[in-house]
């Protein structure tokens, strides 16, 4: 099979505010698809599968995503790679990498609270790369808030045109089904006394059509024409271009927990979301059209099974044809590594891959050698942009309940700070070790996991420490001087590049604004 006709892709995000409904609506649509991909095959996974995106120990525990999941299912002839990432608030970083990775992204927003901080904040993620978004309003079939004031909020907050794709016939108590605007079909609970909401669909001529007030309620029947036809005449058409471009979000309006607009999200995924786009890359961007294969890094797990101390570096691919067993080399060191035994997940679980194209994201198991924002080539030569890490937001010392156990506690954290959970500094002067997190859950995360992956036992105490700022100058004359003027505040990050430590925002700006030749920036990427 040539690159021209490779196999079709849509590799997407869902995105929300914590109980919005995400890992519900993960579910479904893993259940719509019923399947994995398995070295190029189908294979069943039954129609009553849960979705296993929350694994990790303190996931079961608080009922939240931690990590980012990948999920490999197909639909209609298409393979999906559903992206599932965190929604809470202190996971910003890992979310960020995680939808580098997407071509597009479901928005889901609960019908009672509308837009909600978190929503926003991953909102404006996708937007800086430009990502297409639809947009599912999640739990109509409770009480909430008037539908054209939640399209008007999404219009207004997030400066999107909004195109309804459906509608729903009442909502909470007076919820009697979902009418598909695009398709002309009503979509209505199962007449049985189960309550099951896995019911009737009935096509319709148009909104005008009689038989509507025979399937619904005179009230109902009535509300549905008002209100569609005033959608329909009051917001944008429906427009491929706009919508890929990240300027229109479609919106669909369901119950993902009553299987209610599901099928209407992923039917609209395969027709409109884009297949694998060009990749921002240097010396140019990378198409997927191009012959050679390449990828890049975006996250690193480990421990995923805890019967091995495994570690997984999983890969968006974005050109080529990629095969079992072929030689690719990563930025990080320059040295060909031959990839015997991709991975395709569907969550935890995962099945050997024989080959891979543009848009899948596989995993590849290695002992330390790749690490986030690493790109992969065939060919050297080319390496992938916008994969920073992030300055930290709260710094916190390691002490050990056990100091016999700090060859266990540098292993740990090395690898953590792999995978991005934390970022570790080790100070010019001192023997604690500090770690650097971007949210006060991540804390939790690492303590969580010291215990139960690694056996370590430790705490965190506070650290004299407030800003951390990776630090650079054109003179390494100038750097070094530097250096020895602020020893006690400089620590190395695992990589040994230098970072400057600072009591406060207001010390951060004196020492910036006394050194003039020393760059102190607040992301780093990988060379």
């Amino acid at each position: 099979m040539s690159i021209s006709n490779r196999p079709d892709r849509r590799t997407f995000a869902i995105i929300s505010h914590p109980d919005a409904g995400k890992t519900t609506l993960t579910e479904k649509l893993l259940m719509a698809g019923g399947a994995i991909h398995l070295a190029g095959e189908v294979k069943a996974r039954g129609q009553n599968r849960r979705a296993r995106s929350d694994w990790m120990k303190i996931e079961q525990q608080r009922g939240i995503s931690v990590t980012s999941s990948v999920m490999t299912f197909e639909y209609d002839g298409l393979t999906f790679n559903l992206l599932d990432t965190p929604g809470h608030e202190d996971f910003s970083e890992d979310t960020y990498r995680t939808l580098t990775a997407v071509d597009s992204a479901v928005m889901v927003i609960d019908a009672a609270k509308g837009i909600e901080p978190q929503t926003r904040k991953l909102f404006e993620v996708c937007r800086l790369r430009s990502v297409p978004i639809i947009t599912f309003v999640n739990k109509v079939d409770r009480e909430g808030r008037d539908p054209f004031e939640l399209l008007d909020e999404v219009a207004d907050q997030l400066q999107l045109d909004v195109c309804p794709m459906s509608w729903p016939v009442g909502m909470g108590g007076q919820f009697e089904g979902i009418y598909d605007i695009a398709n002309d079909v009503l979509r209505m609970p199962a007449d049985d006394a189960t309550g099951a909401f896995e019911g009737r669909r009935e096509s319709v001529s148009g909104l005008d059509d009689d038989r509507l007030d025979a399937l619904l309620s005179d009230e109902g029947a009535q509300r549905l024409r008002d209100e569609a036809e005033l959608a329909v005449g009051g917001y944008a058409s429906f427009d491929a271009a706009g919508y890929r471009g990240g300027d229109l979000t479609p919106v669909y309006f369901g119950s993902a927990l009553k299987d209610f607009g599901v099928e209407e999200l992923i039917r609209a995924l395969a027709a409109h979301a884009p297949s694998p786009r060009a990749q921002p890359a240097e010396p140019a961007a990378v198409s997927p059209d191009d012959a050679n294969v390449t990828g890049f890094v975006f996250k690193v797990q480990a421990n995923m099974d805890p019967q091995h101390r495994d570690r997984i570096a999983f890969m968006r691919l974005c050109s080529g044809r990629f095969r079992r067993g072929m030689k690719l080399t990563p930025t990080g060191h320059g040295k060909p590594i031959a990839v015997h035994s991709p991975i395709l997940f569907f969550a935890r679980e995962r099945e050997l891959a024989d080959e891979a194209w543009p848009g899948d994201i596989i995993g590849i198991p290695n002992h330390g050698t790749l690490r986030v924002g690493d790109t992969l080539a065939e060919q050297p030569g080319v390496r992938f942009t916008g994969l920073p890490n992030f300055a930290p937001e709260i710094l916190r010392r390691v002490a050990l309940a056990d100091p016999t156990k700090t060859k266990q506690l540098r292993k740990a954290l090395d690898d953590l700070s792999e995978e991005g959970v934390i970022q570790v500094f080790y100070p010019e002067i001192g023997s604690q070790w500090i770690v650097g997190v971007v949210g006060q859950l991540q804390l939790e995360v690492l303590i969580s996991r010291l215990q139960h992956e690694y056996k370590v036992d430790a705490r965190l105490e506070p650290s004299p420490w407030d800003v951390a700022r990776w630090i650079a100058a054109d003179s390494d004359a100038d750097l070094k001087a530097f250096i020895g003027l602020h020893r006690s505040a400089l620590a190395n990050d695992r990589d040994g590049q230098p970072v400057f430590l600072a009591r406060d925002a207001w010390e951060m700006n004196y020492v910036q604004g006394k050194s003039p030749a020393i760059r102190f920036s607040a992301t780093k990427e990988r060379h």
